[in-house]
């Protein structure tokens, strides 16, 4: 989905080896929709095309499409992640800049749908979502500029509701992801925030991000939770340290992003672009001239003959013996 010079339809797949697909298309070209999956599943709900969505469509681990029992209530600019055995898609706003939603509507492995108690606060469309544990969150949002929420909703993997500690600032046009045993929901309109969450719902407050952010996106690879908008990427190791990665290659907001295999990819963004930037773990291992190492997948420990970098899947596993460079 997105929009170039018109809401688009397409759907571009990218394997663990970074080869791309396209795959049938969406059943209505729209932008500003969600996505997660669940179960056997990727899932694509809401958006807008010309008027508001209830479209939800659905691709199996082999990118065949169906479609599901639409959304209850149409929607744009809502947030989606899982659960449990359920898929979640909620807030979102209507057709005016100040309508908001707090429907929810809850997808099972076999597509299908329920609708777990609303959003404890109404004017929630550009919020943010993701998982932490047994516990789905939804954080800030709002109706419109005088209108931001810092209300963070939970629901369990039976869809019970709870309400945790609010976040340290309202704001709508963030991104949240999870890492280790933190939900983490960063930026925001004209924001530096980051609020994490751990798997009990205590919130604490890690180091603000190096720029203001907002229409970011936000993924997760190994042990890190990036955050990317405009130019910057910042990542979050599972003890929320703070860390600047390479740049992006051009500078973009309303991109998204997600993570196949080994990458975390940033696609698309304003002005149309085209351009996808992955950012992989580090997963090579300097070796001397008589080192023993099996690293890996090996099934056999090997002797460097020189100095090389060795390339191993991340993350690494096996063992180096060193050489004592003053016995022979």
């Amino acid at each position: 989905g997105g929009y170039a010079s018109s809401v688009s339809a397409t759907v571009d797949a990218y394997s663990t080896s970074l080869i791309r697909s396209t795959p049938t298309s969406l059943s209505l070209g729209r932008r500003i929709l969600a996505a997660t999956t669940v179960g056997s599943y990727a899932l694509f709900g809401g958006g807008y095309a010309s008027s508001v969505s209830a479209t939800v469509d659905a691709y199996s681990t082999s990118l065949t499409r169906s479609t599901p029992t639409a959304l209850s209530v149409a929607r744009q600019s809502l947030a989606a992640t899982t659960v449990g055995n359920y898929a979640l898609f909620g807030g979102g706003g209507g057709s005016t800049a100040s309508s908001g939603s707090s429907v929810v509507d809850a997808y099972n492995t076999s597509l299908t749908r329920s609708t777990p108690t609303a959003l404890s606060s109404v004017q929630r469309k550009e919020l943010a979502a993701t998982t932490v544990g047994n516990y789905a969150l939804f954080g800030g949002g709002g109706g419109s500029n005088a209108d931001l929420s810092n209300v963070v909703d939970a629901y369990n993997t039976s869809l019970t509701r709870s309400t945790p500690t609010v976040l340290n600032r309202a704001r709508w046009d963030l991104a949240a992801t999870t890492v280790g045993d933190y939900a983490l929901f960063g930026g925001g309109y004209y924001s530096l925030t980051v609020d994490a969450y751990n798997t009990s719902l205590t919130k604490s407050t890690p180091t603000e991000l190096s720029r203001w952010m907002n229409n970011l996106a936000a993924t997760t690879v190994g042990d890190y939770a990036l955050f990317g908008g405009f130019s910057v990427v910042n990542a979050y190791d599972t003890s929320l340290t703070r860390s600047i990665p390479t740049e992006l290659s051009v500078s973009r907001t309303y991109h998204a992003a997600t993570t196949v295999g080994n990458y975390a990819l940033f696609g698309g963004g304003s002005d149309a672009l085209s351009t996808v930037d992955a950012y992989y773990l580090n997963n090579q291992v300097q070796v001397y001239p008589g080192t023993k190492y099996k690293l890996g997948s090996m099934t056999q420990e090997a002797t460097s003959d020189s100095m090389q970098m060795i390339t191993t899947t991340a993350p690494i596993t096996g063992y180096i013996k060193i050489k004592d460079a003053t016995i022979n």
